[in-house]
């Protein structure tokens, strides 16, 4: 991977479907300097005590046949809407200018996810995506492994 260009007070977002790290350039392109500027995160209860229904089930309007219906995702439907969240964040921080440059971080799976949120306005200052899980990574560690 080629370095990665982040200029002055561009932002690096690095998240995952629980945690998310709004990261500012508070150096310049040559020597970038990654600060901590928000936390997200999500407890993401255990599926037991998020639903504990059991699966479903279709009677069909002839004969006897029963078909079950696949249970409820409750994590994956909590990651998307914590993803949703973190677009709605991006959406309201370009259009107030508090970045004008965006860079994205995430696992592939968070990425497919958090892609359908960005809104127009996130989608003309996305400087680029990042195929990586690093969100578990102290700062530093993020920083080396991006603009090394």
């Amino acid at each position: 991977m080629d370095k990665m260009k982040v200029g002055t007070g561009d932002w690096v977002v690095v998240c995952d479907g629980r945690k998310a790290l709004i990261l500012e350039n508070i150096g310049d392109s040559m020597f970038p300097n990654l600060h901590t500027k928000e936390v997200h995160e999500h407890e993401n209860e255990r599926t037991s005590a998020q639903g504990a229904d059991a699966p479903g089930s279709v009677q069909q309007s002839f004969g006897q046949a029963r078909s079950s219906v696949e249970q409820t995702d409750w994590h994956d439907q909590a990651e998307r809407a914590f993803l949703k969240q973190i677009a709605d964040r991006l959406h309201h921080a370009v259009l107030s200018g508090e970045t004008k440059a965006v860079t994205m971080v995430a696992s592939p799976r968070a990425l497919g996810m958090i892609r359908a949120d960005y809104s127009d306005a996130v989608r003309k200052v996305l400087h680029g995506e990042v195929h990586k899980d690093l969100v578990k990574l102290p700062v530093y560690e993020i920083e080396k492994q991006l603009l090394a």
